[in-house]
């Protein structure tokens, strides 16, 4: 009789029942175990304390993640690493799995605002912050959506207009991550020949910014509204390969990517709490993980974000190949950010009473992926990106 192999025997990790982590590369592991590591030791400490009181350590910890190598990992040159899609997408689910203010700060320093400064940008404006932003000396900020102007940027009433060889800009915007800590902001601004991009320094006389008060979500995380009265930018203010609003719905795709990776994180943070619970906990004489419905939910919870992994990794690996196109990103966005509240609000209910407290991750993951739910692109508007791809036709209007 043949003898069974011990791969056949081996138990399947139950938080990876597929072994989607066998899809990965060995550098890619080894990045997502380094950015794991560093969130173990710097950040997860600190998480109940900095969400109850709303704050998060900015110039504490942007240096911190500059020398991990993750502020504008997936950039080339001027101190960025040039790492692949897929190597970024693994470090930014480590990040939410920590928190979603986390990878929030990572994905606006390096998908937005160096993004557009390196997609855009001039060579001595390259050279002045990408630098300094890739080591986190320098913090940036990416300011596009407006108080009266969220899912249509193409009404925004902020403008930008001449002034001899300067510009004049007057306008407000909303929901800024990073905004009142940053030391330049790139902001998106109607003018006579079209939307254009600038980077307005902190301090600009007439520019203002202040946090926005009673955040129930996000709380990890500096969120600002930026106000401009009359500022006045020299002429190489201005990002001179940007025109049109496909520059900054360039760079929001590149940030909607690394949400569709970091809700996976957040997700699987959710369900490791729900099971290793599930195990401890004892209820009518035998643990929690023994009931059926208990086995259900942590059923429903596997499928889903093992699904949601392989969402990530397939979109990955086309974004490598340069065959990744706004359907695909708008596929991982709005799946994998369904299906990380889901695993989140289903996981609080197998922790109970205990599942609101601070001690646990899954209301905190929660209460933020409602703001990533909308950041980015609402469902409404990556349903009707999906839904153009599908039929041919545009239904935005």
């Amino acid at each position: 009789m043949a003898s069974t192999p011990a791969s056949a025997s081996r138990r399947p990790d139950p938080l990876d029942l597929l072994g989607v982590d066998e899809l990965l590369t060995d550098d890619e592991r080894l990045i997502r175990d380094t950015v794991r590591a560093f969130t173990d030791r710097q950040i997860r400490p600190h998480l109940a304390d900095w969400f109850e009181r709303g704050t998060f350590p900015v110039r504490e910890i942007a240096p911190e993640l500059g020398k991990l190598g993750v502020l504008g990992m997936h950039l080339d040159g001027y101190g960025c690493t040039g790492s692949t899609a897929t190597e970024y997408g693994v470090a930014c689910m480590e990040l939410e799995a920590a928190d979603s203010g986390l990878r929030s700060f990572v994905s606006v320093q390096g998908s937005l605002a160096m993004r557009s400064i390196h997609a855009f940008g001039s060579e001595e404006q390259k050279l002045r912050w990408l630098p300094e932003l890739a080591a986190g000396r320098a913090v940036g900020c990416f300011g596009l959506t407006e108080p009266e102007v969220g899912s249509d940027p193409a009404a925004m009433r902020t403008r930008a207009r001449r002034d001899g060889a300067d510009w004049i800009l007057d306008g407000a915007k909303m929901w800024i991550t990073n905004g009142s800590v940053s030391d330049v902001a790139v902001v998106w601004a109607a003018t006579e020949d079209g939307v254009r991009g600038f980077l307005v320094p902190q301090g600009a006389p007439g520019f203002t910014a202040r946090d926005i008060p009673g955040k129930l979500s996000l709380r990890a995380s500096v969120t600002s509204e930026l106000a401009f009265d009359g500022v006045r930018l020299p002429a190489d203010a201005m990002l001179p390969g940007a025109r049109g609003l496909r520059a900054p719905l360039s760079s929001l795709g590149e940030a909607r990517y690394g949400i569709l990776w970091g809700t996976v994180g957040a997700a699987r943070d959710c369900y490791r709490a729900a099971v290793d619970y599930a195990r401890d906990r004892e209820q009518f004489g035998r643990p929690l993980g023994g009931f059926q419905l208990t086995q259900q939910k942590l059923v429903d919870m596997a499928l889903e974000l093992e699904k949601a992994y392989l969402v990530a990794v397939r979109i990955g690996r086309l974004k490598d190949e340069g065959r990744a196109q706004p359907a695909h990103i708008s596929f991982g966005k709005l799946n994998n950010v369904r299906t990380a509240l889901e695993i989140a609000r289903t996981a609080r209910t197998i922790l109970g009473a205990n599942g609101i407290t601070t001690a646990y991750p899954v209301l905190r993951h929660a209460n933020n992926l409602e703001s990533v739910l909308t950041y980015e692109g609402t469902s409404e508007i990556h349903t009707l990106v999906l839904g153009e791809a599908i039929t041919g036709e545009s239904a935005y209007r």
